[in-house]
């Protein structure tokens, strides 16, 4: 008898090459193969007519028939080709792990918005101000309207002027311009004539020719000088009044086109301050929404990196819910591509069942299961012959 301990592991190999072609051809009725099945295999092979019976001679399970006859060809093949249990085990597991995945709910973050900045807020209140420039504007456009009230003034002192040239003075305003005083030098001739008139009686007295054609004659003479003396100095006050009169008016006349001329400076300074303070108002105005622009675009920028903040929070959230996704889809690309060992089951059908074959069948069947009884063989294990399915 072989000491198998003292064989090396070649020639083990060789001597299981050579036992294992031995024990399969051991079988009958067309089983030839010997091979390691499962049991879902063994249960199969059952299922679709195999003996499961014992074979007399190797005591090992066999599994011929499918249809009786042992010898037939199959008309109808059919292949089951599955994963190698272990890495089937591995798979499955996988499939329930990820199974449990989908029925537990992922904590979806949710989605935030970042609101307006300090700065835009800002912005926003003082948009709300309208009409930041409008007092100026409005005081440029009163300075425009007095501009153009200003002609009409110079119209109305210069006609005021023409007027007061070419007035003539009324009795009452002529009494305004005689001197107070001219009745003093007409009373001062009188006296003076009186005193020569007094003068001619006293020595026409003397001379004893009182009411004389001399002394009458002197008389005349006196009386004439007199008057025209009188006449003279009326004359004089008048005419000093009249000058008088007609410089007031002239000196009127000269202050109304005096008026007037400033009325017209007036009003072109008013036009001018006008469209300096229009322009004013719209440099005020332009100014604010300058302002405004850039506090809504600096607080715009502030948003966004707000905005970013948060969407890059929630990102995180999110990429740490499915990470336990990731990691079977990493074990699941590992499966499919690492080595895979398939086994193969051949199921077949023959094309016909002959009722005495089947009887001879049932009849070895019975014997060969009633002579494993009772020989007991030694060499039971997983190992089992196949059929030709």
């Amino acid at each position: 008898m072989i000491d198998i301990k003292k064989l090396n592991i070649k020639e083990k190999i060789e001597l299981f090459k050579k036992l294992g072609k031995e024990i399969a051809s051991k079988g009958i009725k067309g089983d030839t193969e010997l091979a390691h099945i499962n049991s879902f295999e063994k249960k199969l092979l059952v299922s679709h007519g195999g003996s499961g019976t014992i074979n007399l001679e190797t005591g090992l399970p066999q599994y011929f028939g499918g249809g009786g006859g042992g010898g037939g060809q199959p008309s109808t093949t059919t292949q089951y080709i599955r994963e190698a249990p272990g890495i089937e085990e591995r798979k499955l597991g996988l499939m329930d792990t990820a199974a449990e995945l989908a029925r537990t709910p992922v904590n979806i973050p949710q989605i935030n918005v970042q609101g307006m900045s300090t700065l835009e807020n800002q912005g926003i209140t003082q948009s709300a101000t309208t009409g930041l420039g409008a007092n100026t504007l409005n005081s440029g456009i009163a300075s425009i309207g007095n501009a153009q009230a200003a002609p009409g003034v110079a119209n109305q002192y210069g006609t005021a002027a023409t007027n007061a040239a070419a007035m003539d003075p009324t009795s009452a305003q002529f009494q305004n311009y005689l001197n107070p005083y001219s009745s003093f030098v007409t009373d001062e001739i009188n006296r003076q004539s009186q005193m020569q008139q007094n003068q001619i009686g006293q020595n026409a007295v003397m001379g004893g020719a009182f009411g004389g054609g001399r002394e009458g004659v002197q008389q005349a003479e006196l009386g004439g000088r007199t008057l025209s003396a009188i006449g003279q100095a009326q004359g004089t006050v008048f005419q000093n009044a009249m000058n008088a009169f007609q410089n007031n008016q002239n000196l009127q006349s000269q202050t109304n086109l005096n008026a007037g001329n400033m009325a017209l400076q007036g009003g072109q300074l008013n036009l001018q301050a006008g469209s300096q303070l229009g322009q004013m108002g719209q440099a005020q105005q332009g100014m604010a929404q300058q302002d405004i622009n850039q506090l809504m675009a600096a607080g715009g920028l502030q948003r966004q990196l707000g905005q970013q903040a948060l969407d890059a929070t929630r990102q995180t959230e999110l990429q740490r819910s499915y990470e336990p996704f990731q990691r079977a889809e990493f074990v699941k690309n590992m499966y499919a591509a690492g080595p895979t060992t398939q086994s193969a089951i051949t199921q077949s059908t023959s094309p016909g069942t002959n009722p005495l074959a089947q009887a001879a069948g049932a009849g070895l069947g019975a014997y060969a299961t009633y002579s494993a009884l009772n020989k007991a063989p030694a060499l039971q294990s997983a190992a089992a012959t196949t059929g030709r399915a």
